[in-house]
């Protein structure tokens, strides 16, 4: 079926509903199945073992509340498939033993990307060895053994850009990853632009309201088969309460980046004028993220704010502030911070769904404290 975004946003995974007499997704918490045919189950355990998409026997396999919440996000970015998983760093974490799994253990990123992602790669926990290049350098970079190229647009912190066109032509047949936390499938849909997979931490604009944690990955049938099991190996399942709560999240999702994104560039635009501020960092994608370098104490502008929220996190209902090279980025090597533009001044800020008035008042009045 063929609709606007915002229709499928608030219809993908829930076309049968109706003709199931519901109108409400169901929310279904087994963690078993019961089936009397032990013979019907292990050739279905057979199947699952050989790539197919089975449902219930158990619920570290599949959860139909979790299905709904894929089946839908693989739709709004385009895909046929997406697997979920308890956090967006499991996902992640799936993506690199995905590679190492089929021998291709080397992989190339481009900086900066989330600083636990970084660290992740940087320490090759997961038998991974990585290439940090430029993205005009990446197709330099590739070996025959690079499994993927990993990349993040708008990048976090810094919310810095790069072609994902020109960066998945380069790369020929070695598979690109893109976060697309920031940008969501409302500004930006990778895979259209050649990316093989599309990677959410979905406890962010998925979930939107900050009470729900879980990570997902869009991708083709066979990356599907294969972090399905390691899924299922590795027993990061998301759980179905929070798969629930993602689906929720999905029918509001346009209308709250397109709002956010409206009072973000309003603040944008007034930070760049600010005596307090040195540099603002603005997507041309637009979107609810803000960085901005501050002259004086950035830890006195956090301290400092009374209606923006100070903490980690991003994409919730209210606006949050928080110092990367402190919180999200500290686990990185400061020379690999300051070389990625991940200053001691920069601050990055979430722009929620209050008024943008009462936003420039509070974070105005902060500003001058520093």
């Amino acid at each position: 079926m063929t609709s606007a975004l915002r229709t499928r946003a608030v219809h993908a995974g829930r076309d049968d509903l109706a003709d199931l007499g519901l109108h409400a997704a169901p929310l279904d918490f087994s963690t078993t199945y019961p089936a009397r045919d032990s013979a019907e189950e292990a050739r279905r355990i057979d199947e699952f073992a050989a790539g197919a998409n089975v449902t219930g026997i158990y619920g570290r396999i599949s959860n139909p509340t979790v299905e709904r919440f894929e089946q839908a996000l693989a739709e709004l970015e385009g895909f046929d498939h997406a697997v979920a998983f308890a956090s967006g760093m499991a996902a992640v974490s799936a993506c690199l033993l995905s590679a190492v799994s089929q021998g291709k253990r080397h992989i190339v990123g481009v900086r900066p990307l989330y600083g636990c992602t970084d660290h992740l790669l940087t320490t090759g926990l997961l038998g991974t060895e990585v290439t940090w290049t430029a993205p005009e350098n990446v197709a330099d970079a590739l070996r025959p053994d690079t499994g993927l190229v990993f990349v993040e647009t708008p990048a976090n912190p810094t919310l810095s850009e790069l072609d994902i066109a020109t960066l998945t032509a380069a790369c020929g047949d070695v598979p690109v990853l893109v976060d697309n936390t920031f940008a969501t499938p409302v500004l930006q849909r990778p895979g259209r632009l050649g990316a093989r997979m599309v990677l959410h931490s979905a406890t962010k604009f998925l979930g939107g309201h900050g009470d729900v944690m879980g990570g997902i990955v869009a991708c083709d049938a066979e990356e599907a088969a294969r972090l399905r099991s390691l899924r299922f190996a590795t027993g990061g399942v998301l759980h179905p309460l929070a798969g629930y709560l993602l689906l929720r999240g999905l029918s509001t999702l346009p209308l709250r980046v397109k709002a956010a994104s409206e009072t973000a560039a309003v603040l944008a635009e007034r930070l760049a004028s600010h005596p307090s501020v040195r540099t603002v960092h603005y997507p041309k994608l637009g979107g609810p993220l803000v960085a901005f370098e501050v002259t004086g104490d950035p830890h006195a502008v956090v301290g400092a704010v009374r209606l923006i929220t100070p903490a980690v996190s991003l994409g919730s209902v209210d606006t949050l502030i928080q110092h990367p090279a402190s919180l999200t980025h500290r686990i990185v090597a400061e020379d690999d911070r300051t070389g990625s533009g991940i200053t001691h001044g920069l601050l990055r800020l979430s722009a929620g769904l209050e008024d943008v008035e009462d936003l420039w008042l509070d974070l105005d009045r902060a500003l001058k404290s520093c």
